[in-house]
């Protein structure tokens, strides 16, 4: 019996007892009458849905594959109030079945690649998450990092993370494009944001969100929220995946590309589209965008501004940009931007704490009197 329900190869195994099913039938039947009607009718149920399951399961599968991945819908929230809108979010069921954890991410690139993308995962990390614990943080690269692997998202992660951000309909994580990227991070804060990158890039699966896609705060209600499936709640964000096979495992099948454009590029990009759109238009705004690689203006409505980026041009001036690690941008000193990277100590590098007396000294006084 143990042969008969074996996995490995199981419609030949279906096929070889079939044809032994009339033979132990009538078996059945005349050792245990009764005991076999109510077997009948139980396998006449197991049948009936194993080949709904057969025939459904494929045609479901073959529409999505036909359709295409759907499109990211954008971020337009409703018109609530925060306490209405955690209401409304707390009336939205989990999804039911089973919730399996994404595959870990395997990182194929080089020196560069690596720390654009930890530059861009880092800065969604502490802009959409750096008020909650470690878990909220992971809960946000785990959704970057499955929009890499879904074929409804671009495959890098510097353009999952940046997608919209210069257009009018909208970016996809609101740091982009609301101003968040004008306020210095905290040094604590983006030393954890970018110890979590580090670990997400390496593999590190946070299973609780799943395969989701989507996420967004309890106090707000975007529009889309009802037509996904809610799969998770970590700390203040609710999170989601595509309903029906385009938020199943199957679906993240897309290779990483490897590459990554220029994480500073893309930041400046964001800025100046945010800049523009909060303001009036003039001569000058419009010689900044042309000034932009690939940037074209578009029509838009009074007091906003419509960017359109080439992308092949835009892709080819962020790679020749010259990229400089944000951790070593801080205006701090020499001692803590080393120990935020790779780089060895200088040999000559001062202790911490200690100052040097000469530098202290006024000009043409002795040193250490007055």
């Amino acid at each position: 019996m143990a042969k008969a329900l074996t996995l490995p190869r199981p419609l030949k195994g279906l096929t070889v007892h079939a044809e032994r099913l009339p033979r132990l039938a009538a078996r059945l039947w005349r050792a245990y009458p009764r005991e076999t009607v109510g077997l009948g009718v139980l396998s006449v149920i197991v049948a009936a849905a194993l080949g709904g399951a057969a025939h459904s399961m494929p045609e479901a599968a073959a529409r999505d594959a036909a359709s295409g991945p759907p499109a990211p819908p954008p971020l337009v929230l409703r018109q609530v109030a925060p306490d209405q809108a955690v209401a409304i979010n707390y009336g939205i069921p989990l999804a039911g079945g089973p919730n399996p954890a994404a595959k870990p991410f395997k990182f194929v690139g080089g020196a560069t690649a690596r720390s654009r993308a930890l530059e861009c995962l880092a800065s969604a990390i502490y802009y959409e998450a750096g008020s909650q614990d470690e878990n909220g943080e992971r809960a946000v690269a785990q959704v970057v990092l499955n929009r890499v692997r879904h074929p409804a998202f671009p495959g890098t992660v510097c353009d999952v993370v940046y997608q919209g951000s210069t257009r009018p309909t909208g970016c996809q994580f609101t740091f982009t494009c609301d101003g968040s990227l004008y306020r210095q991070p905290d040094l604590a804060g983006w030393r954890r944001a970018y110890r979590v990158a580090q670990q997400a890039l390496a593999g590190l699966v946070f299973a609780p969100v799943g395969n989701a896609t989507h996420y967004h705060a309890n106090y707000v209600v975007p529009y889309w929220a009802p037509t996904l499936a809610k799969n998770a709640v970590v700390g203040d964000h609710i999170f989601y995946r595509w309903a029906g096979g385009w938020g199943r495992p199957a679906a993240f099948t897309k290779r990483y590309a490897g590459g990554e454009p220029n994480a500073t590029a893309l930041r400046h990009a964001a800025l100046a589209a945010e800049a523009l759109a909060a303001a009036e238009p003039d001569e000058q705004a419009v010689e900044v965008v042309r000034q932009l690689p690939g940037a074209e203006l578009q029509d838009a409505a009074p007091g906003r501004v419509a960017i359109r980026f080439n992308i092949e041009a835009a892709r080819k001036a962020s790679d020749e940009a010259v990229h400089e690690e944000y951790v070593k941008k801080f205006a701090a000193s020499d001692n803590l931007k080393w120990s935020l990277s790779n780089d060895v100590a200088a040999s000559d590098e001062k202790p911490l704490g200690r100052a040097d007396p000469a530098a202290a000294a006024p000009a043409g006084s002795a040193t250490g009197q007055r």
